[in-house]
C-alpha cells in the first residue's frame, strides 16, 4: 500500500492527521506528517522526512504531499522524489488526503494522475440556499 508524507509548514501536517483521525476514528497506516518550523536546519529537516519516509514506505511506493511549491517544506520533498517510486505533490489540503487515503491501492503514478486532476475542480463557490436567513452568530462584516 502506499505510504503517505505530509511535508508542510508548522502545524498543517499535523492538523491534517488529526482530521483524518477524526474522520476515520484512528489514524491511517502508513500515514505520517514533518511539520517545518521557522528557521528550522534543512539538513536536520531532509533526514527527519527521510526517517518518517523509510517508516511509511513498505516498498510499495510512497506520496509526498507539501502545502506551498517552492516553500522550505517544498524543497524538503523534492529532495524525497525518486522516479517510479516517490511523487511529490504540491497544493495539500483535506479533500486531496482523504483521496490519496482512499485510493492508495492503486498504481502510484495513477494515485498522482488521480490527485492533480480532481485537485484542479476540488475549489468550489458554495451558495446558500435561496432565501435561507444568515447563520446565527454571523456579524454583517463577517458578510
Amino acid at each position: 500500500m502506499i505510504g503517505i508524507l505530509v511535508v508542510s509548514h508548522e502545524p498543517l501536517g499535523t492538523a491534517l492527521l488529526n482530521c483524518t483521525r477524526h474522520i476515520y476514528g484512528r489514524l491511517p497506516v502508513q500515514l505520517a506528517a514533518l511539520d517545518v518550523i521557522p528557521d528550522e536546519d534543512p539538513a536536520g529537516a531532509v533526514r527527519a522526512a527521510g526517517e518518517l519516509m523509510s517508516r511509511i514506505n513498505d516498498g510499495s511506493g510512497a506520496l509526498v504531499l507539501t502545502d506551498v511549491f517552492g516553500a522550505t517544506p517544498s524543497r524538503i520533498a523534492m529532495g524525497l522524489a525518486e522516479p517510479q517510486r516517490v511523487v511529490v505533490i504540491a497544493g495539500v489540503n483535506l479533500p486531496m488526503l482523504l483521496k490519496a487515503l482512499g485510493n492508495r491501492r492503486c498504481p502510484l503514478d495513477d494515485l498522482a494522475a488521480m490527485l492533480i486532476d480532481s485537485a484542479k475542480n476540488a475549489i468550489v463557490e458554495v451558495h446558500a440556499p435561496e432565501g435561507a436567513a444568515p447563520a446565527s452568530g454571523v456579524s454583517d462584516a463577517a458578510r
